[in-house]
């Protein structure tokens, strides 16, 4: 996707399909933090931190990070309205660079499938990840129905753990916990979640 896409589609991100989806991840995600109180948790390609802010209860702090100045710009406005505190925002593409934080937890929700080089962005995760951290990712399982130049068509969960295996992280878990109708680019589509440990 390109840069612009995406802040131009800043201000009216937030749309109520978008909301539904998130409360869906929401829901999966916050069961697999449950006893995560004294962590850091970094929520990169935040976007208006739809999913990364609704976990700020279950940790110490919540960085977003996303290569979207306008989308942070909205998550900001959130952060100040929310009086929260322990609640950071950070523009930068990992693809590009490699910015100095360090994070217990990384999530990674709906962002994989917008970049090509996935193993490359699974090592600069791996490198931010303290040791025995969890990266958390969420994405669309692989989906014949859809083909686009710039977005991966959803993920294999053994060529995903494969790529996981190669920079050095341990899977622990990949499964399947949603269907849904037209959330995959106006197709039926399925979400899994994986978890693996540092």
């Amino acid at each position: 996707m390109d840069e612009n896409v995406f802040e131009e589609m800043a201000q009216r991100y937030d749309t109520e399909e978008r909301k539904a989806l998130a409360e869906v991840i929401l829901k999966e995600v916050r069961s697999e933090l449950q006893d995560s109180e004294s962590e850091s948790l970094m929520d990169y390609g935040s976007g208006t931190g739809l999913v990364g802010l609704e976990l700020i209860d279950l940790v110490n702090s919540v960085l977003l990070v996303d290569s979207s100045q306008g989308m942070l710009e909205v998550a900001d406005a959130k952060i100040s309205q929310r009086g929260l505190s322990n609640a950071n925002v950070l523009c930068a593409d990992l693809t590009q660079e490699t910015p100095n934080i360090k994070a217990d937890i990384v999530l990674v929700s709906l962002v994989l499938l917008h970049i090509p080089d996935t193993v490359k962005i699974l090592k600069e995760l791996h490198g931010i990840l303290n040791d025995g951290g969890k990266l958390l990712i969420v994405d669309f399982d692989k989906n014949e129905q859809i083909n686009h130049p710039k977005v991966h068509n959803g993920f294999v969960h053994a060529e995903l753990k494969n790529s996981l295996l190669e920079v050095g992280f341990q899977p622990n878990d990949i499964r399947t916990f949603h269907h849904g109708k037209q959330i995959f680019m106006n197709q039926d589509a399925s979400l899994f979640l994986s978890t693996s440990k540092k």
